[in-house]
């Protein structure tokens, strides 16, 4: 993307400094890798990110519309409806394919929306190990950043310490998900607990005293979860908890569980803007387009990682779903990634940026920081990018301090 560093990337690019950035980010966090590290980081220029930004706070402020927060609150089934939600989620998520326009620029089109947490801790081990790594390269020992809003490390980490731990003690907050040494996360599990001493914890290990619970065998009351429960995985796995989600716990969520549900790709039919493709419900689908494979995806609305998504659907796959599942299921508009990094080993590569939106109780929703994915295959993914170079997790860098530009 931005030519001049990208050049001076590639020239200094080997086997051994790649070697040396996977080694390095595991021995930081003492941990294996289940998702494959790109080669590169994303050189972001500035009129992109001033793109990028504006687009996430349109996006931002259409969601939070009272008639639109309405009608994606629809979406929470009835068995998982949790009391005490709160107005806006303290994380959220909007992810950009980054195409290009008309008159050739690099503009952001949104793929998809996550009222739920994402890698916030390993990005910033990220950011720190690749600038280590940049700061032996000729031409590329700079300040990087990888935040947004005029934030640095320290703002970022104040902030997303707010919205991770709260008010109280880490030790009365947990990160939970399922059996959390096997997630492909758990790199960024590890790092939540270095940066900000807060455990990941299984919820079936939980004890739960009236409408208190606790870890660590019942002795430590637990009054905060960063939640990062996949409900699919819950559903799909029939995990049984020692507490409903629709318990009134007296417990800080964070993010409420809600916002699962409610800011998901679902909500893409009610937003009106050129970065956002045409969506629609299979259940409100009166005829099948024309071209149907050429130009939708069909994606089920509440599975992560590409789970589920057909990117060439044919009228026998709609078929396929049954009446009674048709309203979770959407057909989506194909967005036209551009090949936008000229790698080292050939070829070129394409982007998607996720920005990352935190919220701390009494201020307004803050866009702070990114994780990218890059890819050579038809989608994001692992699935779709075996045996590739130089594509899956990444982060878009830029030089701390450098304005923002474009429109």
């Amino acid at each position: 993307m931005d030519a001049h560093y990208r050049r001076l990337f590639n020239e200094a690019f080997s086997p051994a400094v790649y070697a040396r950035y996977c080694d390095r980010l595991a021995r930081r966090l003492n941990v294996r890798f289940e998702f494959r590290l790109a080669e590169s980081p994303v050189f972001l220029p500035a009129d992109l990110r001033a793109r990028c930004t504006k687009a996430a706070a349109e996006i931002l402020e259409q969601l939070a519309e009272p008639a639109n927060l309405k009608r994606m609150k629809e979406a929470i089934p009835e068995e998982w409806r949790s009391p005490r939600m709160d107005a806006l989620p303290s994380f959220a998520q909007i992810d950009f394919a980054i195409t290009r326009d008309a008159d050739g620029r690099l503009v952001p089109r949104l793929v998809e929306l996550q009222g739920f947490p994402s890698l916030t801790a390993f990005q910033v081990i990220q950011r720190d190990v690749w600038s280590e790594i940049l700061s032996t390269l000729p031409g590329l020992n700079k300040d990087w950043s990888c935040w947004f809003s005029g934030l640095d490390r320290s703002r970022f980490l104040d902030l997303a310490r707010r919205a991770i731990v709260g008010n109280h003690d880490p030790k009365n907050v947990i990160l939970m998900d399922i059996d959390p040494p096997t997630q492909k996360t758990f790199p960024d599990f590890a790092a939540t607990k270095k940066l900000f001493d807060v455990d990941a914890v299984c919820p079936t290990t939980l004890v739960r005293r009236g409408r208190k619970l606790y870890r660590r065998e019942g002795h430590i009351e637990v009054k905060r979860i960063h939640t990062r429960v996949v409900f699919d995985e819950l559903i799909r796995k029939n995990i049984r908890l020692p507490f409903r989600f629709t318990d009134d716990l007296d417990v800080e969520w964070a993010p409420h569980p809600n916002w699962f549900w409610t800011w998901s790709k679902q909500s893409m039919i009610d937003l009106d803007h050129p970065a956002v493709p045409r969506t629609v419900l299979l259940s409100a689908l009166k005829a099948t387009p024309e071209d149907l494979s050429q130009r939708f995806v069909l994606k089920p609305l509440f599975s992560f990682a590409g789970g589920g998504v057909n990117v060439a659907p044919s009228k026998a796959d709609l078929d396929r779903v049954p009446q009674p599942e048709r309203s979770q299921w959407c057909l989506q508009e194909k967005l036209d990634y551009a090949p936008v990094i000229d790698a080292a080993d050939g070829g070129q590569v394409k982007v998607e940026m996720r920005m990352m939106i935190f919220k701390v109780e009494g201020g307004p929703p803050v866009i702070a920081q990114n994780l990218c994915r890059l890819s050579r295959g038809k989608m994001m993914g692992v699935d779709f990018n075996k045996n590739f170079t130089w594509v899956g997790s990444s982060i878009a860098l830029f030089e701390s301090g450098e304005p923002e530009s474009g429109n």
